[in-house]
């Protein structure tokens, strides 16, 4: 039987490792582990994986230089793992670029279940329904967004991003000329209420236009800054 989707599970507790793979691997997932950030660093560059669970504190290279480092080269799905009371950290691990992220102790259903929904957030056509069905796919002169595909495309190329600069990209897209504030991109997109630090919107509108310069200025110039509020998509651009 094909597995559904190649896992990392990093930690240092080998208790943990071991309870998350015996879980995963039974929702027929392909799991590895690593043990510290610098194992998970190596095969994470390595090996291309679906979706990588990662342990926020570790001797050595913690979760949040895994996540750092991971961004320079791929795009690849981070739920953080992190234990009560690392608010802060928390912060820090959205600004790296983690998509989510669950407190210890928890669950391994609960993990199961975010697991499968970022999965499905960062799916390509191969979990699209065959049906026939209306597209739902948004249209711009520089740029094409399809959420069905989850795919977007940009001076004719498509363009790697992580599930959260997706989700961000589209969100503002759906309302051009829609002036949003950092709170409510944060409230809306990230689902977090922490107001403490706003950078991590700063920190994934900078990673997004980016990443669209590269194959189209005129894309990444739609996301317009509007100073001492947020942002906005201007589809005129």
């Amino acid at each position: 039987m094909s597995t559904e989707a190649k896992l990392l599970v990093v930690d240092d507790e080998e208790r943990i490792r071991r309870l998350l793979k015996m879980y995963l691997e039974r929702e027929n997932y392909e799991v590895k582990d690593a043990e510290n950030g610098e194992q998970a660093l190596e095969m994470s560059l390595e090996e291309d994986f679906d979706l990588i669970l990662l342990d926020l504190m570790m001797p050595g290279i913690d979760g949040i230089e895994v996540c750092e480092e991971l961004r320079k080269h791929k795009a690849t799905p981070v739920i953080m793992l992190t234990a009560k009371g690392e608010e802060a950290n928390r912060v820090q691990g959205f600004e790296a670029g983690t998509d989510d992220y669950i407190v210890k102790p928890f669950s391994p259903r609960e993990v199961v279940l975010r697991v499968k929904a970022l999965l499905r957030r960062a799916s390509t056509t191969k979990f699209l329904q065959t049906e026939t069905q209306a597209k739902d796919v948004l249209v711009f002169p520089h740029l094409t967004i399809d959420n069905d595909a989850h795919k977007v495309m940009a001076g004719g190329e498509e363009i790697n991003l992580t599930p959260k600069e997706y989700e961000l990209l589209h969100y503002l897209a759906q309302a051009p000329d829609k002036v949003f504030a950092r709170e409510d991109l944060l409230k809306d997109v990230w689902n977090y209420e922490f107001f403490g630090d706003l950078r991590t919107v700063d920190t994934h509108i900078k990673r997004l236009r980016e990443k669209l310069n590269k194959v189209s200025p005129e894309a990444a110039h739609m996301i317009a800054t509007v100073w001492g509020i947020g942002y906005k998509f201007e589809a005129s651009k």
